[in-house]
């Protein structure tokens, strides 16, 4: 592997640090329905959420719910010593795939036979902390301003 790839992997590496998330692979709910329920809980803050969830009719928020306590859970192993209460944690993406169909035969009248398609689906879902997130901005703007500083003292 040449340096570049190195450097680059680890970059990706550390990023990925950052990055708090869940990943369902195979979930057995047809994706158009998933994404019904990922649509409700999309942008929202944690606790908020798991009580749509909680209360939702939709056979699919069980699985997304437990998607969610996943990823928090994902979160809370990468920042021990920091309470969840403090922190300020927001549904970022929710993100619902296509995975394999089953196809089935099922008989139909005058021997024929319809195809019936079992559907699946992957969801990967990160969770964002807005505290981390605030302080990034701030610190991209101070960078941006010192460089426009240093820039225009050059000129």
């Amino acid at each position: 592997m040449g340096a570049r790839k190195r450097k680059r992997a680890e970059q990706r590496k550390e990023e990925k640090k950052q990055q708090y998330f869940a990943v369902l692979k195979g979930c057995p709910t047809s994706p158009r329905k998933m994404r019904l329920v990922a649509d409700q809980i999309r942008g929202k803050e944690v606790n908020k959420a798991l009580d749509i969830l909680r209360f939702s009719p939709k056979n699919a928020s069980n699985d997304m719910e437990k998607l969610v306590l996943s990823a928090i859970a994902n979160w809370q192993n990468k920042n021990e010593g920091v309470r969840i209460e403090d922190s300020h944690l927001v549904v970022r993406d929710v993100r619902v795939d296509k995975a394999r169909t089953l196809k089935r035969i099922r008989p139909e009248a005058m021997g024929r036979a319809h195809l019936i398609r079992k559907r699946s689906n992957h969801v990967t879902l990160h969770l964002e902390d807005m505290n981390d997130a605030k302080h990034k901005a701030k610190v991209s703007k101070e960078s941006q301003k010192t460089e426009e500083t240093t820039n225009d003292t050059q000129k």
